[in-house]
Formats: C-alpha cells, sequence, structure tokens
C-alpha cells in the first residue's frame, strides 16, 4: 500500500510538472508577437473558424500549447477517470482482483487508488510521447453521421493522431504504447509481486479497450458547447474543428 501511494505520488509529482511546464510554455507564445501580429493572428482564427464551420471535416488547425494543458487537465483530473477508476475497482471488487488486497471498504479504496493511478499513468505518458513524436492525439468528434461510422471513427481515434500541418491521420506510437504503460506501472509498481511483465501487458488490453470507451463516450456524450464536457474538452467536445473520419 505504501509503495503503491508513493508511485501514484510520484506520477501525481510528475504530472503536475508536465502542467507547469506546458502552461510556462504556453504563456511564453501567448505573450509573443507585436500587438499588429497578434490582431493578425486573432482575425486568422476567427476566419479559419468560421470556414471550418462551414466545411466541417476539410480545414484543420493545430492545437495551442494552451489548448492541450486544457485537454491534459480534463483528461487527468477531469471526470472520466475518476468513473472509470470506481466502475473498474467496482468489477475488482465483485471478483476479489488482486486477492491479496481483500475485501471490505478500506480494499475497495486501494482498488480505487490503483486504478486511477493507471488512468494517470496513462493519460501522461500518452501527452508526454505525444509532444516527443509531434502528435496531436486530441480527440475530434466525427462529422459523419450514424452510429457506426461515429462508432468507428471514435475506435480508431484510439491508436491514431494527427500529423503535420494538414491534420492527416497516421498510427500513433503514443495513443498504442500509453494503455500499456500505465498497466505495466502498476504491474511492476504496487501491483503484489507475484504480477509481472506479462500481467501488465494482459490488463494493458483492457486499458487499451477503455480507452476507445472514453472516445466512444467524447463522440456520444455531448450537450452542447456550454456543457461542462463541451467547455472543457475542445476541439474535441467543441464541435468547431470537425473530422469526418478519413485523411484530408
Amino acid at each position: 500500500m505504501r509503495n503503491m501511494c508513493r508511485t501514484i505520488a510520484r506520477l501525481a509529482i510528475f504530472a503536475g510538472s508536465l502542467l507547469l511546464v506546458t502552461a510556462a510554455h504556453a504563456q511564453s507564445a501567448a505573450g509573443a508577437g507585436t500587438p499588429t501580429e497578434t490582431k493578425q493572428a486573432t482575425t486568422a482564427a476567427s476566419f479559419t473558424t468560421s470556414a471550418t464551420q462551414a466545411q466541417p471535416g476539410v480545414l484543420y488547425v493545430r492545437p495551442t500549447e494552451r489548448l492541450k494543458l486544457r485537454n491534459f487537465a480534463f483528461d487527468a483530473v477531469g471526470p472520466y477517470p475518476f468513473v472509470g477508476a470506481i466502475g473498474a475497482a467496482g468489477i475488482q471488487q465483485a471478483y476479489g482482483t488482486p486477492r491479496e488486497w481483500g475485501e471490505g471498504w478500506d480494499a475497495y479504496g486501494v482498488r480505487v487508488a490503483s486504478n486511477f493511478g493507471i488512468a494517470l499513468t496513462t493519460t501522461t505518458t500518452r501527452y508526454a510521447l505525444a509532444e516527443a513524436f509531434r502528435e496531436d492525439t486530441l480527440y475530434y468528434r466525427c462529422t459523419c453521421k450514424g452510429v457506426l461510422p461515429r462508432l468507428s471513427h471514435a475506435l480508431i481515434s484510439t491508436i491514431t493522431a494527427r500529423r503535420g500541418d494538414d491534420g492527416h491521420r497516421d498510427f500513433s506510437f503514443a495513443g498504442l504504447a500509453a494503455p500499456y504503460a500505465g498497466t505495466m506501472t502498476a504491474a511492476l509498481g504496487w501491483y503484489p509481486s507475484r504480477y509481472g511483465p506479462k500481467d501488465g501487458f494482459r490488463m494493458g488490453n483492457y486499458n487499451l479497450l477503455s480507452q476507445a470507451a472514453q472516445n466512444a463516450a467524447l463522440e456520444f456524450v455531448y450537450g452542447g458547447p456550454h456543457t461542462l464536457l463541451g467547455s472543457m474538452h475542445i476541439p474535441g467536445m467543441s464541435g468547431k474543428v470537425g473530422d469526418t473520419g478519413s485523411t484530408p
């Protein structure tokens, strides 16, 4: 238990440090340029937003550091990781896994903390690798119609990301590696000693599926730009930048 708390605390500190570094970089970028350049950039952004709404899925604007910071905070400590941790802990409690953690409310709390630690590691790894490989792993809602096309878009977005100035979709190393990094950290860090890399990989498969489920929630659970999810997860939830699900 102490080992798990120490590891999760280190992860939280690392995630907080990443937030501070990204925030500083965003503030630096926001303060750069002359007033004329800032006005021109604002005008261009407004024009791009209007054009994107008129022609959804055609234009793409790379997210700013401030926007990525906002989405990282949403994905790390927003409603989805907490709900996911509570739900997964309930299933583990019902099946008694890991059995060494026992039963009762204390054991349930340990499982919730463990699952939240996995989610935090997954999110931090995904954003860190996305920065390193210059991937845009933010979720963009599909402008397509129909349940199956939108569901397919949500699933394929789990292991793909946008690249380049045109935002073309490509395989995402960050999207694939992050779920396994989260569970591998748990298996080797705070799970009982009988767990090893094989168990971390096995749990990573479930973590990857949960990432796909979260994308599906971002795709279908949407109440408008002024709701909590709409205001916190932009552009994925706002609908300002759409995605047809195909490469431009």
